[in-house]
């Protein structure tokens, strides 16, 4: 059951330049250097280009041609329904090579910051409202104990920080995933957004994934086109997840000295959805200083970002933030930064109950026959040599192993008391000395 996209408002289009609120020598370069990179002459190819409404480009235009940087070329194109065609004048193509000297950003225009602002609070992560049905939809190819349940979905809806800890193997990266997958509703993600002159790139199609594009028809009576700002990108909610490769500068703006623009760092990205920091504890940087970083996100819903210059500022921060270790939290947070993470849960591995289920799940699946024998010799002689410790990948891995064997001595799908001691052989590593 998803919810509906028509929860989240829209960012209505603008009507002028005015209501653009972006500094106008700036929406005026963009317009030269878009006309110059891309060869375009006609205002509905540019309004495309710059993601704007056919008026406000013509409005641009107009600006332009006032200050003599752009002419009509005095062709009407016959197969363009009779549109005028522009071009650049010399003083036009003097000033876009001046303007991509101090930034090659051209084509769709930024957003400004504070308008930006206004539309996270309309799509805001914490105006989710997610049910018990929603949740366990999601987690269906997972086993797991209702109280886990109980503690995860107050945690999701609240859209606040959690932190799920808890030995390896239990599922904790495939529960961040099904959070994400539970949400399941879109949201608007801006393509660039402007602060103080500059521009700052946000929608990354590796984050963002895309909704179907809305064609318009140009017979239907209802036109879709100037319904929203198409300066925004209509995306799934974003999930942004790193593991062991995260650092702090992950986390800072990333100028391009080329392009002379920015772009967004991966939480401003993931604004509107969750970010999930897997296997927290193994980072080059230690668990305290990571969590540090994101105290005053956490605490006050904002972040602060800074330029090359040096100047900081601030950006909407509103974001689910998972963080997931095998460590127990006390051994890598101090107090005040574990009172700062809103939910702690852990994750254990199954009992023997559930650990059944699993492996039963997992055998219907792969099509391997189950064999009472062989699960009694595993219950009875395997699992106490680990102190009868179970972890919901061990299914998994045994059941995938003997399917290896099998296909490799060209027998039919089967399990017994001998293929289970090859494929548990593989699970552990026998400790000894190795001699080098």
């Amino acid at each position: 059951m998803n919810m509906e996209t028509s929860n989240v408002i829209a960012p209505p289009a603008p009507r002028s330049m005015d209501q653009m609120k972006l500094p106008i020598v700036m929406m005026r370069d963009i317009l030269l250097k878009t006309i110059f990179r891309m060869n375009l002459d006609q205002v509905s190819e540019l309004s495309k280009a710059m993601c704007l409404p056919i008026p406000v480009t013509q409005e641009l235009i107009d600006l332009a041609r006032g200050q003599k940087l752009v002419q009509a070329t005095g062709t009407l194109h016959a197969n363009s329904g009779g549109e005028m065609g522009y071009q650049l004048t010399d003083a036009g193509k003097a000033r876009a090579l001046d303007a991509l000297s101090q930034s090659e950003y051209y084509g769709a225009m930024p957003v400004p910051l504070e308008v930006y602002n206004e539309q996270v609070k309309r799509q805001s992560i914490r105006n989710i409202r997610i049910t018990r049905d929603q949740l366990t939809g999601a987690m269906g190819h997972l086993i797991l104990p209702n109280e886990l349940l109980d503690h995860l979905g107050p945690a999701v809806g609240a859209g606040r920080s959690i932190l799920m800890y808890g030995p390896p193997g239990n599922g904790k990266s495939s529960i961040s995933n099904g959070i994400r997958d539970a949400i399941g509703d879109k949201i608007f993600v801006p393509r660039a957004i402007e602060y103080s002159g500059q521009v700052i790139t946000v929608y990354d199609p590796i984050v963002h994934s895309a909704a179907e594009e809305q064609v318009d028809d140009p017979n239907s009576l209802r036109r879709t086109s100037g319904r929203y700002d198409t300066r925004y990108v209509l995306c799934d909610r974003p999930t942004v997840i790193t593991g062991g490769e995260l650092s702090l500068a992950m986390l800072d703006l990333v100028y391009n000295p080329t392009a002379r623009t920015y772009q967004a760092p991966l939480q401003l990205k993931s604004t509107g959805g969750i970010f999930i920091v897997d296997d927290l504890g193994r980072q080059e940087e230690p668990p305290q200083a990571l969590v540090n970083r994101w105290i005053v996100p956490l605490e006050e819903s904002k972040d602060i970002l800074a330029l090359q210059s040096g100047e900081k500022f601030e950006v909407p921060f509103d974001t689910l933030v998972i963080f997931s270790t095998n460590f127990h939290p006390n051994e890598i947070f101090d107090k005040a930064a574990l009172r700062r993470i809103f939910f702690k849960i852990k994750i254990d591995g199954p009992e023997q109950e559930d650990y059944l289920k699993i492996f039963a799940m997992v055998a219907k699946k792969r099509k391997m026959p189950l064999d009472e024998a062989t699960l009694v010799h595993l219950m009875k002689n395997r699992y106490p040599t680990i102190d009868n410790v179970y972890a919901n990948y061990q299914p998994i891995f045994l059941i995938d192993q003997m399917i290896s064997i099998c296909e490799f001595e060209g027998i039919p799908y089967q399990m017994s008391p001998e293929l289970i001691d090859r494929a548990w052989a593989n699970m552990f590593v026998k400790d000894e000395v190795i001699i080098h």
